[in-house]
C-alpha cells in the first residue's frame, strides 16, 4: 500500500502547517546530509520559519566557507545584482531585529555559532544600507520638488511683477490725461500779471 499524494498548497490550521515544517525542514537538511556524504560536496541549507526563526546546516564545509566559494565563483553575476534585490531575500528589518535580540537574550548564548552570528550582521549591515539608500533618495526626491516649487513661484512672482509694473504705467498715464492742463486744452503757462 502506496502514500497517497499530497496536494501542495497552503496549510490552513495553524499547528499542522507548523508540524509540517518542522517534519519537511528536518527531512530537507537530512537529505541535504546525504547529498554531501553520497557526492562528496559541500552543501548549505538555510531556511527561515514564516516566524522569523533562522535554520541553517551545512555539511561537508562549513557555512561561511560555501558562501565565500560561491560569492568568489560567481562574483560578476552578484555585482549585477542591485541592492532592493539583495535584501528581497532577507528578513524584513523588524524581524531581522527581533532575530538578533532573540540570539541575544536567549541564556544559552554558547548554542549559537558564530557563523549565524556574522551571517545575521551581515544581513543588519545590508538592511542599513537599503535603508540610508532608500532616506537618501527620498531626501533627494524632496529637494528636486521643493526647487521645482522655487522656479515656479519665482516665475510667478515676476510675471506679478510685470503685471504690476503695467499697472503702474496705466495709472501714471490715466493721471496725465485726467491733468487740467491738458483737458483745458491751454497749453500755454500764465504770464505773471506784472509783465502785464
Amino acid at each position: 500500500m502506496g502514500r497517497r499524494k499530497v496536494e501542495i498548497k497552503r496549510i490552513e490550521k495553524k499547528s499542522s502547517r507548523q508540524v509540517t515544517f518542522s517534519k519537511r525542514r528536518n527531512g530537507l537538511i537530512e537529505k541535504a546530509r546525504q547529498l554531501s556524504i553520497l557526492c562528496e560536496s559541500s552543501v548549505a541549507v538555510l531556511v527561515v520559519s514564516a516566524s522569523g526563526k533562522l535554520y541553517d546546516s551545512s555539511s561537508g564545509d562549513n557555512m561561511s566557507n560555501i558562501i565565500d566559494r560561491y560569492e568568489i565563483q560567481h562574483a560578476d553575476e552578484l555585482k549585477a545584482l542591485d541592492l532592493a534585490e539583495k535584501t528581497r531575500n532577507y528578513l524584513p528589518h523588524k524581524e531581522l531585529l527581533d532575530l538578533v535580540q532573540s540570539n541575544l537574550e536567549e541564556p544559552n548564548v554558547g548554542n549559537v555559532s558564530v557563523d549565524s552570528l556574522i551571517s545575521l550582521e551581515e544581513q543588519v549591515e545590508t538592511a542599513l544600507s537599503v535603508t540610508r539608500a532608500r532616506k537618501t533618495e527620498l531626501m533627494t526626491e524632496i529637494v528636486n520638488t521643493l526647487q521645482e516649487k522655487e522656479k515656479l513661484l519665482i516665475e510667478e512672482n515676476q510675471v506679478l511683477a510685470s503685471q504690476m509694473e503695467k499697472k503702474r504705467f496705466l495709472e501714471i498715464d490715466d493721471e496725465r490725461a485726467m491733468s487740467p492742463e491738458i483737458v483745458s486744452g491751454n497749453n500755454r503757462p500764465e504770464t505773471l500779471p506784472l509783465l502785464k
